[in-house]
């Protein structure tokens, strides 16, 4: 599908966030590792990745929000971290290895990391500026985001990549595209980040969260937002100003993250996921008078 089909068919500005959202006004960055599985190791990944989450969450950790991927690269998982800026970036990396080494000691932190490598194909890292100047419908309070979050259970995300030297036209189209749907009762909030580190080039991402994928059906399209004359201005002005995109759904795994309490609190059942139970050990028959009579009786020399 081509960059320009792929936003139409995805509603482009219809509604939702961008990856895991930041809950303070002043923070600024999502930290976001994306990692990709061997097929056969996918199972192995999973369960060092809830041993991962389990410690962060009882040895008051690095928060972390997980996903997986439904449409898109498969075996691929995205794990994002709000950071308020860059030094931010090394007291989280500071609780995550604090967690790790306290639940299960230094060594065996390095052997569980060391593990979760050998299970990979690659894995690739970014920092994003979240840009609340180019978003829409933007909810106004921490705790308007976090219901938002917390009662999501899937995220689509676009991802734009801008052509040199056109970073301020694909800004200014965006800002057009929001003026037009913050006047529509039928759009929901969208948010807006742009990669700062670890890509090449100008990369933005505009994503959508919703409850259920059932929540994606019956969007608004850029037709309806922009009309027929706005939709092929716009289809004219992206053309000249972004030289492709990449679109995926995601699903998240609260079993894999260790989100903030305010997002946990919306949904506890979801967010906090009861640890597997043990398998039962197989109860002991209690033996009948009669077969322990017979026990004795060939005990007995004869």
């Amino acid at each position: 599908m081509s960059w320009r089909k792929a936003l139409w068919a995805l509603g482009f500005v219809a509604g939702g966030l961008l990856a895991a959202p930041s809950l303070r006004a002043q923070g600024n960055y999502l930290d976001v590792y994306i990692a990709k599985v061997k097929p056969e190791k996918a199972s192995d990944a999973e369960a060092i990745a809830r041993k991962i989450a389990d410690a962060n969450r009882h040895n008051n950790g690095d928060h972390v929000i997980a996903m997986e991927t439904l449409y898109g690269e498969g075996y691929t998982y995205v794990f994002v971290t709000h950071r308020q800026d860059y030094a931010d970036v090394d007291k989280g990396s500071n609780a995550f290895m604090g967690a790790l080494n306290k639940a299960l000691g230094k060594q065996g932190a390095e052997k569980l990391l060391a593990d979760w490598s050998n299970c990979l194909i690659s894995s690739h890292s970014e920092l994003r500026l979240r840009r609340p100047d180019l978003s829409s419908k933007m909810p106004k309070d921490p705790q308007s985001f976090a219901k938002l979050v917390g009662e999501s259970r899937v995220l689509r995300s676009i991802s734009v990549r801008v052509r040199p030297g056109h970073a301020a036209d694909f800004e200014a189209l965006l800002k057009d595209v929001n003026a037009h749907a913050d006047r529509n009762p039928e759009t929901r909030p969208v948010l807006i980040s742009q990669v700062i580190e670890g890509e090449r080039g100008d990369i933005y991402y505009i994503s959508f969260l919703r409850n259920s994928l059932a929540g994606m059906d019956k969007e608004p399209t850029l037709k309806d937002i922009l009309g027929e004359e706005g939709l092929a201005k716009f289809e004219k002005n992206i053309a000249e100003t972004a030289e492709g995109s990449e679109s995926a759904i995601f699903r998240f795994r609260p079993d894999m993250s260790y989100p903030p309490q305010e997002i946990s609190d919306v949904a506890a059942d979801y967010w906090q996921p009861k640890p597997a139970m043990a398998a039962a050990k197989p109860r002991t028959k209690t033996p009948s008078g009669a077969e322990v009579a017979a026990a004795k009786s060939d005990a007995k020399p004869q």
